[in-house]
């Protein structure tokens, strides 16, 4: 309990500060893009999505699981097959996806999406898939380390920041769409060689990077490779198929302003993100030493959480969906339908708790399967009944009504694989300050114009939201797992942002 809250809270510290500067970011380039240019980026995005079914391999996934056990059980050989030849192959492979990418993507953009001028940034999207799936993979590694520490260092402290700060100089300089991408490609190609750095540093002498030869992975990482390629295709056509018919029935400015939706609607699940990130492999310890009561335990605590963690932020943006599309510019408040359907999937999301990494972890991976195929096909049938009917409020319609089914009926499927639910006694405990915190945010939704300007308006209702419903709960009390939790959390987010815990 201690390292998964310690872990996951300095992964969420690390999300927080990601997020804060990402949301002030994605308003300059909303506003200094425009919907357009914003919507030619994700339509090029679906394009390297699509090819990011093949292009991983399967591997990122393969190595959060089986990493830390070729690690424990001495297996060098096969620990360094997985991270030296597992990733020469997927710079082969995406050298050629690249090409393919260079080949055809031209033809989609223009007898597909319509949009010709989509056809000049295919280059540094190829670039950019090549990298993205390096550091996937390694970032993957450190997972499979249980060090989340340092790669939310190199990936939020150093990444973003550095993304960021290369993309206002070069669109400055007049590079516009061109000058963001390009400076991803930067950030991603910096961020390659720090992930890869502290790799070397938590591998073992015996299976670091050598010039002797080695065989390729073992036959076991191939075969989870195989099953996480389907999930890969099936989570593609959840995750980007909205876009995709958009793309095609309406046109570049709407996907811009739908992502732009969406984008705010991914920050809402930021907890339960947090917590995966060091749960996964946890599950797969415990599920392998049948500690079944102790992973029931964590399960129930950790969704509990994740529900508190992500209630007061859910209910300032659905309340203030108007004012928070407008923070991006005027064109993009029409947008506002499509954040209130979104956060209420994310919101169910959180309330199931890990469900889908419990059963990947616990070799259930079948199971998860037959529940994305099934919302799969619902998603793409959803979509192109709803879009041409509704626009980007239909493809919020069709991606939450995915959302909310794929996460129930994986709950279901994790009661009757493991016999565990998430749910105790211990949420009625967020009952009272849950309806205080409506009411607050009612009330200061109410009374926004005295505020003057919409992003002081909602800075000061998620500053009071938080608030409220943080005092609540510590008035109700908290159980023993959750101070635990919280002690754990803090000081480990202490020691780290310490001079000390910063050299470590």
């Amino acid at each position: 309990m201690g390292h998964i809250s310690r872990q996951s809270g300095i992964f969420f510290a690390g999300t927080l500060f990601t997020t804060a500067l990402s949301y002030l970011f994605k308003v300059y380039l909303a506003r200094v893009l425009g919907a357009e240019d914003l919507g030619l980026y994700a339509l090029g995005v679906t394009l390297v999505g699509f090819l990011g079914i093949f292009n991983t391999l399967g591997l990122p996934h393969s190595a959060v699981r089986f990493v830390a056990a070729y690690r424990a059980s001495g297996q060098y050989r096969e620990l360094h097959a997985l991270l030296w030849r597992g990733a020469g192959l997927l710079l082969l492979a995406n050298v050629a996806l690249g090409a393919v990418l260079l080949t055809f993507g031209r033809v989609v953009a223009v007898r597909f999406y319509h949009s010709s001028a989509l056809s000049p940034y295919l280059p540094l999207f190829a670039l950019m898939m090549l990298l993205a799936v390096l550091n996937g993979f390694y970032g993957k590694v450190l997972a499979g380390y249980r060090d989340i520490k340092l790669r939310t260092w190199i990936l939020s402290f150093i990444g973003s920041p550095l993304n960021m700060l290369t993309a206002i100089l070069l669109i400055t300089m007049g590079m516009g769409l061109r000058g963001y991408i390009t400076a991803q490609v930067i950030s991603s190609a910096v961020i390659c060689v720090l992930l890869v750095i502290a790799v070397r540093r938590f591998t073992p002498a015996a299976a670091r990077f050598s010039v002797r030869p080695s065989s390729s992975p073992p036959r076991e990482v191939w075969s989870f490779s195989a099953a996480m390629l389907g999930i890969g295709f099936l989570e593609f056509l959840v995750g980007q198929v909205d876009k995709i018919a958009l793309g095609y029935y309406r046109g570049a400015r709407e996907v811009g302003i739908y992502s732009v939706a969406a984008a705010v609607v991914v920050y809402v699940p930021l907890a339960l993100s947090s917590i995966n990130q060091i749960f996964a492999p946890t599950i797969a310890d415990l599920h392998t030493r049948g500690d079944m009561a102790l992973l029931e335990r964590l399960f129930q605590s950790l969704t509990k959480w994740a529900i508190g963690l992500t209630l007061p932020l859910a209910l300032v943006v659905m309340i203030f969906s108007r004012p928070v599309m407008r923070i991006f510019g005027a064109n993009f408040e029409i947008g506002w339908p499509v954040l209130i359907i979104g956060t209420i999937g994310q919101l169910v999301n959180c309330a199931v708790g890990s469900v889908g990494y419990l059963l990947l972890m616990s070799g259930n991976q079948k199971r998860l399967i037959r529940v994305q195929v099934f919302m799969a096909i619902l998603m793409v049938v959803g979509s192109i009944a709803l879009v041409p009917l509704l626009g980007a409020i239909g493809a919020a319609t069709a991606a939450a009504i995915c959302n909310i089914g794929m996460n129930v009926l994986n709950l279901i499927e994790v009661r009757k694989a493991l016999g565990i639910s998430p749910y105790n006694r211990g949420y009625l405990r967020l009952l009272l300050p849950s309806l205080v915190t409506v009411g607050t945010v009612l009330v200061l939704s109410r009374v926004a114009s005295i505020f003057h300007h919409d992003w002081v308006a909602v800075a000061v209702s998620l500053a009071v939201a938080y608030t409220l419903f943080g005092a609540g709960v510590l008035m109700v009390g908290l159980d023993s797992d959750d101070r635990m939790i919280a002690s754990a959390i803090w000081s480990r987010m202490r020691g780290t942002l310490s001079p000390t815990g910063v050299r470590a």
